[in-house]
């Protein structure tokens, strides 16, 4: 089937990409809303306007609209005029997305998905969190966390980039603290910085970090795709 992907340049999205081309789906184009703040329920925030380098690393083209209220019927009105829009620019049948356990978003996704004829794909729903991150590392992706907002996630998370050895600590917290190992609940937010489906790896050459002493934010300002020489 060919698909657009909703895409925010995190681990999620960009996996759940990885796992409808190993299902022999074609992902024709990637469709990205940026939200007015970080205050949406339904999108992710930080770092958007990057996404147009991982797009480029895919070499899957990208289609962007900027959402005017956190609204999530304006939102939903953003990816209802995306959707229509791909599906005549790119002829897709479907849309995959990234969610795992948030019924909220799945059921507006998929009622979006019918009113504009499309079936909604979600390769990633109800993954076992722990099985679900070491699928991750084991697959070679290589992603940095861009926001933390929960008890047991100081800012000394912000802008590290996760290994095995940081997912035995994430899941201590876990259980310590309570929260999602995936961040399925916003608990964290992720960017992708590289993968198998990448032609190059992603550098970031400048970054700021924000901490209020509960949440926190790694911006990045500055970034590139690596070429080999």
């Amino acid at each position: 089937m060919k698909l657009g992907s909703l895409f925010s340049g995190g681990k999620d999205s960009t996996f759940a990409i990885y796992m409808a081309k190993e299902q022999g789906h074609d992902v024709a184009c990637l469709l990205t809303i940026i939200p007015k703040s970080d205050e949406s329920n339904l999108l992710h925030f930080p770092n958007m306007k990057w996404t147009k380098l991982q797009s480029e690393s895919l070499q899957i083209p990208q289609l962007v609209v900027s959402s005017d209220s956190d609204e999530t019927s304006s939102e939903l009105l953003a990816l209802e005029t995306l959707l229509y829009n791909a599906r005549e620019q790119f002829q897709i049948e479907g849309l995959v997305h990234g969610g795992i356990k948030s019924k909220f978003q799945k059921e507006k996704f998929e009622f979006i998905c019918a009113k504009v004829g499309l079936t909604a794909i979600s390769p990633l729903w109800n993954s076992d969190p722990e099985k679900y991150m070491h699928d991750l590392l084991a697959s070679d992706f290589t992603f940095v966390i861009t926001s933390v907002s929960s008890d047991g996630l100081d800012d000394t998370w912000l802008g590290k980039s996760i290994s095995t050895y940081d997912l035995e600590n994430l899941q201590d917290l876990s259980c310590k603290f309570g929260f999602n190992l995936n961040f399925e609940g916003g608990e964290a937010e992720t960017f992708v910085i590289d993968c198998p489906l990448f032609s190059n790896s992603i550098r970031i050459n400048q970054s700021k970090t924000t901490w209020d002493g509960y949440r926190g934010r790694f911006e990045i300002l500055e970034a590139e795709l690596e070429f080999n020489a």
